[in-house]
Parts: structure tokens; C-alpha cells; sequence
């Protein structure tokens, strides 16, 4: 039987994005986009997107708790939440914030519920495509209702294109992973949106994408999404990926063939 809060988040994403997101998209006042950080933006559109997933997932699910972005950025004692008994909420209000700000796409809504330590169910939405992805633990991913996997398909590593933002690298790592890019078909400069970069390696247009931070909101979602739909997604180490262990560092792909290739060529020594 499917879980009702699978439609009630999803309506409740589309709620945030019709009365927060779509609305401000390419008509932000000067005064609607600020920094909470150097080189970090924040906008009004963001806020008021957080208020609405906040109060709505605490209706949906009373008694559970929320670790959202701008929650955390306010006040970081926020993050240990997810290290509590309580059911907790991950809410990223608006995934690519700066590509918004900037009067471009692509931009998206994020949430994943986990409890126990284990995330359960994680969605994606894509607020100007009304597309909405979902992953739920042990029972696959879907795309607006529809089962969706991963190319199971065997590449050779020229082949391969995939995502590796270079921004946040260490130098040594960033030369180390443009060297060894050569070894693959293409490296794609990232498109300033985790929540799309997990999108395009479930759809195909590219089969992996390297990123150095991992934060919650940025990955819980995509990560149990791209999982259910067939894909990896490891650690630099080949561990699994634990929100809550505050490390850097995460390759994702869309199958274990794959994720083995670009490690090799990117991490191997």
C-alpha cells in the first residue's frame, strides 16, 4: 500500500513552489537577494519557501522535527536534530539558489523524511517542469507516479560524462581529478543544482557526478532517490554516505560499473 505522505509532500512541494518560487523567478528586487555567508545567497523566495515546508511537514507528520538550510543557517545547533530519535524532515526550500538569483534554470524543491537514522522516502521536485521524483526505501524511485531505473548499461571510460564541480576542491584534488579526467569521455562543470545533477543521472544525460561538500538538504534526497532507481552513491572511500558524519566527498553514478570506472580514473592512485 502506498504511504498517503507520498502525495502529501509532493502536493506540498508544489504549494511552496507556486506561492514562494515561481512568482519571484526573474522578478527579484535588489533588496531580495542577500548573503548569509561570502558567496552564499539567500533569497526571499528561499525563506518564505522554508516557512511553507516547515509548518507543512510538522502538520503531515505532528511531533516530527525539521533540519532545513535556512534553519541551519540561522542557527547550526539545528543539525543535531539528525542525530536525535525523533522522525526528522530534510528540507532544501530552494536547490540552486544562485542559478534563481541569477534569473536561470536550473533550480529545485528537496525534501527527505528519515527516522532511526535511515532515510525513508526523499523527493525532488522541479518547480517549472512540474517534474517530481520520488524515492522510498526498499521500493524503488518514480517519476511523476512512474517506476524509473538507471542505465544498467556496461560504458568504456571514454564513453562517460558526468558532473565535477570544481569550486569547493582542495587544489592538490582538483589537479589531481582534472588529470585524471582525461581518462573519460566528458567533465561537465556542474550545474549549481545537486537536486538536477541527481535528475540527469537518473534520465541518462549523464552518468555521474563528483561532489566535494555533502551537505543534508543538497544530498539525502537525490542519494536515496538515485539508490532506489539502481544507481551508487559511495563516499570517496567506498563507504556509504551518512549525513550526519559531517565528511566531504561523494561520487555518485548510475550503476556499480560505472561509479567503479570514474573512480578509478578519478580517485584511483
Amino acid at each position: 500500500m502506498v504511504d498517503p505522505v507520498v502525495d502529501e509532500v509532493g502536493a506540498l512541494l508544489r504549494e511552496a513552489a507556486a506561492r514562494a518560487i515561481l512568482p519571484l523567478f526573474r522578478q527579484l528586487g535588489d533588496t531580495d537577494v542577500t548573503e548569509k555567508a561570502p558567496g552564499e545567497l539567500v533569497t526571499v523566495a528561499d525563506r518564505r519557501s522554508e516557512e511553507i515546508l516547515d509548518a507543512g511537514l510538522r502538520r503531515i507528520r505532528p511531533g516530527s522535527l525539521v533540519v532545513g538550510e535556512e534553519g541551519v543557517a540561522a542557527d547550526p545547533a539545528v543539525l543535531d536534530r539528525l542525530r536525535g530519535p525523533a522522525e526528522v524532515w530534510v528540507v532544501d526550500p530552494l536547490d540552486g539558489t544562485a542559478n534563481f538569483a541569477a534569473g536561470r534554470r536550473p533550480f529545485a524543491v528537496m525534501v527527505a523524511l528519515r527516522s532511526a537514522g535511515v532515510t525513508r522516502i526523499g523527493w525532488i521536485l522541479d518547480p517549472v517542469t512540474d517534474t517530481l521524483l520520488v524515492g522510498r526505501a526498499g521500493a524503488g524511485a518514480y517519476r511523476d507516479g512512474l517506476a524509473v531505473r538507471t542505465a544498467p548499461d556496461v560504458l568504456e571510460p571514454e564513453a562517460l560524462r558526468g558532473a565535477v564541480p570544481t569550486r569547493f576542491l582542495p587544489s592538490d584534488l582538483r589537479e589531481r581529478i582534472r588529470a585524471g579526467g582525461r581518462r573519460l569521455g566528458e567533465l561537465l562543470p556542474g550545474l549549481h543544482c545537486a537536486g538536477q545533477e541527481y535528475a540527469d543521472i537518473l534520465a541518462g544525460r549523464q552518468h555521474f557526478a563528483l561532489f566535494w561538500r555533502t551537505l543534508p538538504w543538497d544530498h539525502v534526497p537525490g542519494a536515496l532517490i538515485v539508490r532506489e532507481a539502481g544507481g551508487v552513491v559511495r563516499r570517496f572511500d567506498g563507504s556509504a554516505y551518512d549525513p550526519t558524519d559531517g565528511r566531504t566527498g561523494l561520487l555518485v553514478a548510475a550503476n556499480e560499473q560505472i561509479w567503479r570506472t570514474v573512480h578509478a580514473a578519478l580517485l584511483g592512485n
